[in-house]
């Protein structure tokens, strides 16, 4: 694929790309939040509810491994549309079980699929949008997943209120997950809007990409041990606060009795903060530093999850809840993108894809770590305990990634900060 191509029209992008995105992101904006509550419907205690909660997040880590491989061999669409069908194979399971662990399996489907659509997505760009426009149009991509938390919930908060069921919001992802199906298999080829001096071939740039990625991941891993075990570190942190506030908000929300309307309605606002904020991470990380994006965020995240822990048993608990749920999307928000950022500062830049693929596995094991360590302090101690000690973790994440970013990422000109 050429790299110019005169004619290309950024909106030609929005259909095949951004719109199954978005659906598919509202579709999981809607079941996480209430995940937790379903799980309690079904006799899960709360360590039980954080448990399976969690299991979005090993589904993403387990499904990062094999999906590179999967898009390379089948393509992106392809790959899109099986990780959609799967999604729903996921919710069903959901839908029709009496059994928490059986709630748990279909939620780990779901992350898988999850994990392999993202992988696709992101490939899918690679190939299709011409490098004059990649980076605006993966950014957008990036504020698609911060759509569908701020969507979401306000639509399961309203079916919710319709029907008077919390299992029917596994509906949402059920129609948004065909929808992209029906989009992804009758959509036009993008690249028929624009010239090409190149004809589409199997062997896409995208399908490549990914396909470097994960070829020799531990090996990788190996070989780079040095930055991921000090940059990596942090961004495990990172990663490990943001999917460890997507557990506890929904299990506060339940342990302190907020109904699943209000639940919905509440996690909905804060993903408006969430994502109101995510362009206006990279303006400031391009214009200050990415360690004016990330220590903020960090503090932020950190200090909302301590004030939180202290709250559980006051008058207005509730009052208090709200108030966390936006300072923590707020906090997330500053942070927005600072993850694709950093790992792309520090990818070698004649093969960048195998470190790439290294970096978000790092990242990703952090995602999934975080919500089953806090799923067993729930088990020993208390949801009030595991806060405190997740929202002390953000400190030491900003700690971490203060001290190695300035030495591994070089400062450009123009740049005050690293």
């Amino acid at each position: 694929m050429t790299t110019d191509a005169p004619d290309f029209q950024f909106r030609s992008i929005a259909l095949p790309a951004l719109l199954p995105s978005v659906l598919f992101a509202i579709g999981e904006g809607a079941v996480i939040p209430i995940i937790p509550a379903v799980a309690s419907n079904l006799g899960a205690g709360l360590a039980m509810a954080g448990f399976i909660a969690a299991m979005i997040m090993v589904g993403n880590l387990i499904g990062d491994i094999p999906s590179g491989i999967i898009v390379s061999r089948v393509g992106e669409t392809n790959a899109m549309i099986g990780a959609a069908a799967v999604s729903v194979v996921g919710v069903v399971l959901c839908l029709l079980t009496t059994d928490p662990w059986v709630l748990g399996a279909g939620i780990f489907l779901l992350g898988v699929a999850a994990a392999t659509f993202a992988l696709a997505r992101h490939a899918f760009m690679t190939t299709f949008v011409p490098l004059a426009y990649r980076a605006r149009a993966l950014s957008s991509l990036g504020g698609t997943f911060r759509a569908g938390w701020f969507v979401g919930p306000f639509i399961a908060a309203g079916l919710i209120a319709l029907t008077g069921s919390v299992q029917v919001v596994f509906w949402v992802q059920i129609v948004t997950a065909l929808s992209v199906i029906i989009i992804l298999i009758f959509m036009k080829d993008p690249r028929a809007n624009w010239a090409t001096d190149a004809p589409p071939t199997p062997a896409t740039e995208g399908a490549k990409l990914v396909s470097d990625e994960a070829t020799g991941l531990f090996r990788t891993i190996w070989m780079f041990r040095g930055v991921l075990l000090r940059v990596g570190s942090g961004v495990a942190v990172v990663s490990a606060l943001r999917a460890s506030r997507t557990v506890i908000l929904p299990l506060w929300a339940v342990s302190i009795g907020v109904s699943e309307i209000n639940t919905a309605l509440i996690i909905g606002i804060g993903g408006a903060m969430d994502f109101a904020l995510f362009y206006a991470s990279g303006q400031i990380m391009d214009r200050y530093g990415r360690l004016v994006s990330v220590i903020p965020s960090m503090l932020g995240l950190g200090t909302g999850l301590l004030v939180l822990s202290v709250t559980h048993d006051l008058p207005n608990a509730v009052i208090f809840f709200i108030a966390m749920t936006v300072v923590t999307g707020i906090a997330n928000g500053i942070g927005s993108g600072i993850l694709m950022t950093l790992g792309a500062d520090l990818a070698p830049q004649g093969n960048p894809a195998p470190f790439l693929g290294a970096f978000r596995f790092t990242g990703d094991f952090g995602t999934a770590a975080a919500p089953l360590a806090l799923a067993a302090i729930i088990a020993l101690a208390s949801l009030p305990v595991a806060t405190a000690i997740i929202g002390a973790l953000g400190f030491v994440g900003a700690g971490i990634l203060a001290r190695y970013v300035p030495r591994y990422v070089p400062k450009r000109p123009g740049r005050r900060f690293a």
